[in-house]
């Protein structure tokens, strides 16, 4: 049975994780999830900052549903109510893993989401490093492989795999891109 996860706004607007995070969804190796409140969180804020990617990012939004046909989380928000976190706007994430049943919560904000809390859930929160380094670990070839698809995607321009890994490593991903590291030459 693959782990349920869910994976917060905040790691899916670096298109770089967001693909790697993907990838390791399509490759069957986890059940992720997100809600349309998640989506939605993610295009506000990449918008933020590059506000000409208006209407490209509903595109990316539905090639997501798309590649990960029973991710979407519905139905979650009479949960949302009785929940408590450091950022109560965060309970609207907690609340979509609780309905499906997610093991962890992949986030940056590992404070907003409190190992005591989720704990009472039978979840863990964990930073995106540590979910794909653990990956790694579980299943190291499938992992090396979604790395190469989505480097022999990147055409324009092509990318190199150290340049790939540099891009990894600068998101916040210094473990996955040692790791990586190791098996340049397959990616």
């Amino acid at each position: 049975m693959r782990v349920i996860v869910l994976y917060d706004a905040c790691v899916l607007y670096p298109a770089p994780l967001r693909d790697l995070l993907l990838e390791i969804a399509i490759a069957e190796l986890v059940a992720a999830k997100w809600t349309n409140a998640i989506h939605d969180e993610w295009i506000r804020n990449l918008l933020t900052g590059r506000p000409e990617l208006t209407g490209k990012l509903e595109k990316t939004r539905m090639l997501m549903d798309q590649a990960v046909p029973d991710a979407l989380v519905e139905n979650y928000e009479p949960f949302i109510e009785r929940l408590s976190l450091p950022d109560k706007n965060d309970r609207h994430v907690l609340a979509a893993a609780i309905k499906c049943n997610a093991q962890v919560i992949v986030t940056f904000n590992l404070k907003d989401f409190p190992l005591a809390v989720l704990a009472d859930y039978g979840m863990e929160p964990m930073h995106p490093d540590e979910f794909i380094e653990h990956q790694l670990g579980l299943s190291q070839g499938a992992v090396i492989a979604c790395a190469k698809r989505i480097r022999a995607r990147l055409k324009n321009p092509e990318i190199s795999a150290d340049a790939y890994l540099e891009t990894l490593a600068s998101q916040r991903l210094p473990v996955t891109a040692d790791k990586l590291k190791e098996f340049i030459d397959l990616i």
